[in-house]
C-alpha cells in the first residue's frame, strides 16, 4: 500500500472514509461486542451480495433483509443495521445498476428502498424509486416510519406527475392503497385521509373499504374537521364520505347531522328511512326540531300511524314549552321579573335611572319596558305587565301610544312563546279590540306564539290569512310579519302564493307593506332559492319610484331576496355570477343588492376568498350616499362565523376597519362583532364595544350598545350588566341611546338566563338557517337605526325570536319523560388526531340534568348506566338503559 501522505496512487484509489481514521477507529472501539459482530456480519452480507454465485447472493440478501426487518419492528431505538450499512449504500446502489432484470434485483430494490430512508439525499425520493420496482412486497413489514416516509415521497411525486396529464400514476395509486390499508389498521386514520387528499383519490372506495367498527369514529371525526378548510367541492366530498361511513355502521344521528349540513334533502330522507329503530328515529326528530326546519313524514318513513304522529309532534316542537318550564322550575326562576328589577335604579347615583325606578315613564320608556319585559319573561307564560289584572291606570297595552301599542300587544306573544294551545286564545282576545295598532300587535303576537312550533295550517294560518288584505297598513304588516315568523322555513306553497300576490299589487301598496312582505317571503322560503319568489321580489322593486330607491325600507327587499339563497354556496353565486332576476335591479341599489346576496349565499362557510372580496369593498373610498359597504361589513361576519380561527381573524380585520373606515363602515362594525359573538361574551369584543359605546358618532354608539346586548344575550354576564347600568346613567338625557341601553339590558337577561341566540348547535357544527335569518334581519334593520328601530318599526326586534332556544341539556327516557342523570359540563376540547379515546372537555363540573350549556361548553354522561342516542349531549337527548352485560 502507498503512504496516504505521499500522494502516490491517489487518482486510482477510492476516496477516504467520511471520518478521519483515528476517529473512525475510536468509534468502532466504542462498540459493544454484540454490535461489532453485527457490523462485521452486515459487511459480509454486502460482500456476498456481490458474489458471482447466485445462491450465495440470495442467501446473503435474505439474511440482510431479516436483520433489517427485525430492527425496524420497533422505533424505540436507533436502527443499527441501517446505521452500519450507511457506508455501503453507494456500493449497493452501483451494484444494483449492473444487475439484469430478475427477482433478485427486485428484492434488492426493496432493501435499497429501506436504506434510502436515512441515506438518500433530500428531494431524491429514492425510497419511492426503488419501491416502485418491487411494489408487490409488504410495505408495512418495514415499520411505520418507512411507511410515513414513503407517503411523503408519493405526495411529491404525484404533484410532479400531475402537471403532465399523459404521465401514468397507476403505480403510485397501487402503493397508496397499500399505505391506506396499513394506516387504517394501525390507528393512523388521519394520515390515511391525508394521503388520499394529496393524491386526489378521496372519492375512491379505498378508505371506506378499510373502515370498521374500531376506526370509523376517528376517521369520520378527522374528515369532518378537515372539511372546514377544503374548497367547496372537496368539502362536500369529504362530508359525503363521512355520512356514508356513519350509515354503514348505523350511526344515524351523526349521519343526519352531516346530511343537514350539506342541505341535501335526498340524503336526509335516506338517513331517516334507513333507520329502523323507532327510538333512534325519535332522536333524529329531536335533531330536526333543534335545526328549525320543517320535515314532513310520509308513510314510507314510518308505516305505523300512531308512531308517525309521535315523531311528527317531536319535529313540531309541541313539547318545547313544557321542557322549557321544567328547566326553569329546576333552576327556580319561575317567578316573573319586572323591568324595574333589571334597571336596578337604586344602584345609580341619582340621575335618570331614578325616574324609571319610581315608575314615572315617558313614551320611550314605556316602549323600552315593554321589550325588556318580553325578553326577560319570554316563554314563562307569566309576567308583571301583560298577564296581570290592570292597575288603576288601565291595561299596560293602552299606556303606550300609537305604534308603540303594536310592540306592547305583540309582547304577550313573546311571554306565551311556544305554548300554542294556551297562547293563541289569549292573543285572540286582543284581535277583537277596536284599536288597529293593538290588532296589528296581536296578529304579530300570534306569529310569535307559533314560532318554531307546529307549522301546520290549522293553527296560526287561519287567523292571519284573514288580515293580509286589510286596508290598514299596520294591520297588514302585523299579519304579514306574523305569518313569516310562524312559518319560517316551512316552504309552504300556499303561503308563498299569498305573499307573492301582495308583492304584485303594484304601486298602490305602501312601501313598508312591500318591504315586510319581502322579508316574510324570504323567511318562509329561506335557503330554497325559489325562483318564483325571487322574481316576485325583483318585480316589486322595479315598480317603485326613483325616490323610493333611497328609502331604508327598500333595502329590506334586498335582504328578503338574499334570504332565499341563504347558505347556498353550491350555486356558485358571486359578484360576476348573479341570478338573472337580480340583473334588472335599479342601479341605485344594485351594489347593496349584490353584496347582500353574496354574503347570504356564503353565510357560515368560512370562505376566505369571499371575505377578501368583501374587505376589498370596505377599503374603497366612496362618495357620500353610497350604502353598500354596510352589508359588506356584515357579510364578513356572516361568512366567518363558521370556525374559531376565521372568527378571530375577522375580529382583527374589523378592528382595522374601525381605525381607517369611513363613518358608514364604522357604524356597521359593532353589528358585525355582535353577530360573530352572539351569546358568547368574549372579553376582547366586550372591551371594543365598551369603547365604541362612548363614540362621538351616536349611530356607532347605538350599534355598539345593541351589540353588547347580542353578545351577552341570555348570559346574565356581570361585566356587561355593569357596563349597561353605567351607560343608562351616562345617556340619561338621550332618549334614543337610553332606549338602546334598555333593549340591551333585556337581551342580556333573556329568558332569565335560560335562552340563547346562538344560531349554531350540535357542538357548533350545524347552523340553523331559521335562527340565522332572524339575526341578520335585525342587524340589517339596525344599519339605519334612526329610521327603523327608533322609528315606528321598532317591532322588528321581535325577529330575534327566530334565534331563541333554551340552552339546555334535557335527558329523557325511552318514554320521552324527563330523566335526571349526572353529567359533566366543561369547555369543549378538540380531539381530532389524538390517540385513544381522549376526553372531549376540560375544567368540567358534575351536575344533574337538566343542565345549562354556555358558549363553548360540552357535556358528557357521568354514569355508565345509560347510553345516549345522540352524539352530542345538547337539547333533548334520549337515554337508553344498558343491559347488565353491557355495564360490565
Amino acid at each position: 500500500m502507498s503512504d496516504p501522505s505521499s500522494g502516490a496512487g491517489t487518482s486510482q484509489s477510492k476516496p477516504p472514509p467520511k471520518y478521519p481514521k483515528k476517529k473512525y477507529e475510536k468509534k468502532e472501539a466504542d462498540l459493544s461486542e454484540e454490535d461489532l459482530d453485527l457490523k462485521k456480519q452486515l459487511e459480509l452480507y454486502v460482500e456476498r451480495i456481490q458474489d458471482p454465485n447466485p445462491e450465495l447472493q440470495r442467501a446473503a440478501l435474505e439474511s440482510m433483509r431479516q436483520e433489517i426487518l427485525t430492527s425496524t419492528s420497533s422505533m424505540a431505538y436507533v436502527v443499527k443495521p441501517l446505521k452500519f450499512l450507511r457506508p455501503h449504500y453507494g456500493i449497493l446502489k452501483d451494484f444494483f445498476e449492473t444487475l439484469p432484470d430478475s427477482d433478485f434485483k427486485k428484492r434488492l430494490a426493496d432493501v435499497l428502498s429501506v436504506l434510502a430512508l436515512t441515506m438518500s439525499a433530500e428531494g431524491e425520493r429514492a425510497s419511492l424509486k426503488y419501491k416502485l420496482l418491487d411494489s408487490e412486497g409488504n410495505i408495512g413489514s418495514w415499520g411505520h416510519k418507512y411507511v410515513r416516509n414513503l407517503a411523503g415521497e408519493i405526495t411529491q411525486e404525484y404533484k410532479e406527475r400531475s402537471e403532465d396529464i399523459n404521465f401514468p400514476i397507476d403505480d403510485i395509486l397501487n402503493l397508496v392503497e397499500q399505505i391506506v390499508a396499513i394506516h387504517m389498521k394501525h390507528n393512523a386514520e388521519p394520515e390515511a385521509v391525508d394521503i388520499l387528499m394529496e393524491v386526489d383519490e378521496l372519492h375512491n372506495s379505498v378508505l371506506t373499504g378499510n373502515v370498521d367498527s374500531t376506526n370509523f369514529w376517528r376517521t369520520c371525526l378527522y374528515l369532518i374537521s378537515a372539511a372546514r378548510f377544503l374548497p367547496q367541492e372537496d368539502r362536500r366530498l369529504a362530508l359525503g364520505i363521512a355520512c356514508t361511513i356513519y350509515l354503514e355502521v348505523e350511526e344515524f344521528a351523526n349521519a343526519l347531522q352531516i346530511a343537514l349540513f350539506l342541505d341535501d334533502e335526498e340524503r336526509v330522507e335516506e338517513v331517516f328511512t334507513s333507520c329502523e329503530d323507532l327510538l333512534k328515529k325519535k332522536q333524529l326528530c329531536y335533531i330536526f326540531a333543534q335545526h328549525g326546519i320543517y320535515f314532513k313524514l310520509v308513510e314510507d318513513m314510518c308505516w305505523d300511524t300512531d308512531d308517525r304522529k309521535v315523531l311528527q309532534d317531536i319535529i313540531n316542537n309541541t313539547k318545547l314549552s313544557k321542557s322549557y318550564l321544567t328547566l326553569a322550575w329546576n333552576f327556580k326562576v319561575m317567578e316573573p321579573i319586572s323591568p324595574d328589577y333589571i334597571y336596578k335604579a337604586h344602584l345609580l347615583d341619582g340621575h335618570a335611572g331614578a325616574g324609571a325606578g319610581a315608575g314615572v315613564y315617558s313614551a320611550a320608556q314605556y316602549l323600552a319596558a315593554t321589550f325588556i319585559n318580553a325578553f326577560v319573561n319570554a316563554g314563562f307564560l307569566r309576567d308583571k305587565l301583560m298577564t296581570v289584572p290592570p292597575d288603576s291606570s288601565g291595561f299596560w297595552v293602552f299606556k303606550n301610544k300609537e305604534h308603540a301599542k303594536i310592540s306592547a300587544a305583540a309582547s304577550l306573544g313573546m311571554i306565551l312563546l311556544w305554548d300554542v294551545d294556551f297562547g293563541l286564545p289569549q292573543m285572540c282576545n286582543y284581535i277583537c279590540c277596536n284599536d288597529n295598532y293593538v290588532i296589528a300587535g296581536a296578529l304579530l303576537g300570534v306569529g310569535l306564539v307559533n314560532c318554531n312550533v307546529d307549522k301546520n295550517f290549522y293553527r296560526a294560518f287561519p287567523i292571519l290569512r284573514n288580515y293580509l288584505g286589510n286596508e290598514d297598513s299596520a294591520i297588514r304588516i302585523g299579519a304579514i310579519m306574523g305569518l313569516g315568523i310562524a312559518y319560517t322555513g316551512a316552504q309552504k306553497n300556499k303561503i308563498r302564493r299569498l305573499l307573492t300576490a301582495i308583492l304584485k299589487d303594484g304601486k298602490e301598496t305602501p312601501l313598508d307593506v312591500i318591504a315586510f312582505t319581502a322579508i316574510s317571503l324570504g323567511l318562509v322560503c329561506v335557503g330554497s332559492y325559489n325562483e318564483t319568489a325571487a322574481q316576485a321580489i325583483v318585480d316589486a322593486l322595479m315598480v317603485r319610484s326613483e325616490s323610493e330607491m333611497e328609502e331604508p325600507l327598500t333595502r329590506l327587499l334586498a335582504l328578503g331576496y338574499g334570504l332565499l339563497y341563504l347558505g347556498q354556496e353550491r350555486l356558485g353565486l358571486g359578484l360576476e355570477n348573479t341570478p338573472e332576476a337580480s340583473k334588472t335591479v335599479n342601479v341605485k341599489i344594485r351594489k347593496y343588492w349584490d353584496l347582500t346576496l353574496l354574503s347570504c349565499a356564503y353565510a357560515g362557510t368560512g370562505d376566505v376568498e369571499i371575505v377578501r372580496k368583501l374587505l376589498g369593498h370596505c377599503s374603497e373610498h366612496l362618495e357620500t350616499g353610497d350604502i353598500h359597504q354596510g352589508p359588506a361589513v356584515l357579510g364578513i361576519a356572516m361568512v366567518a362565523t363558521a370556525e374559531e380561527l376565521g372568527l378571530e381573524m375577522s375580529i382583527r380585520s374589523l378592528e382595522h376597519l374601525l381605525q381607517y373606515g369611513k363613518p358608514n363602515i364604522r357604524r356597521a362594525v359593532p353589528l358585525a362583532l355582535g353577530l360573530l359573538c352572539t351569546s358568547n361574551p368574549k372579553v376582547k369584543v366586550i372591551n371594543i364595544l365598551s369603547e365604541l359605546s362612548h363614540d362621538t358618532d351616536s349611530e356607532v354608539a347605538m350599534a355598539a350598545v345593541i351589540s353588547l346586548g347580542l353578545i351577552g344575550a341570555g348570559t346574565n354576564n356581570a361585566c356587561i350588566v355593569g357596563m349597561l347600568r353605567k351607560l343608562s346613567r351616562y345617556y340619561h338625557e338621550d332618549d334614543s341611546l337610553l332606549f338602546c341601553v334598555r333593549i340591551a339590558q333585556g337581551l342580556v337577561h333573556l329568558g332569565k338566563g335560560l335562552l340563547t341566540l346562538d344560531p349554531y348547535h350540535c357542538n357548533r357544527f350545524l347552523l340553523s338557517p331559521t335562527a340565522f335569518a332572524g339575526l341578520i334581519t335585525l342587524l340589517h334593520a339596525c344599519l339605519d337605526m334612526k329610521t327603523i328601530i327608533l322609528g315606528k318599526y321598532h317591532f322588528v326586534l321581535y325577529f330575534l325570536v327566530l334565534a331563541m332556544r333554551p340552552k339546555m341539556l334535557m335527558t329523557v327516557d325511552e318514554n320521552l319523560q324527563p330523566l335526571s342523570v349526572p353529567v359533566r359540563v366543561g369547555q369543549a376540547v378538540g380531539v381530532e388526531s389524538m390517540a385513544g379515546q381522549p376526553t372531549t372537555i376540560t375544567n368540567f363540573r358534575t351536575m344533574m340534568t337538566p343542565a345549562l350549556l354556555g358558549a363553548g361548553q360540552r357535556a358528557e354522561l357521568a354514569t355508565g348506566r345509560y347510553v345516549p342516542l345522540s352524539p352530542t349531549l345538547e337539547g333533548h337527548v334520549i337515554l337508553k338503559e344498558k343491559s347488565r352485560a353491557q355495564r360490565r
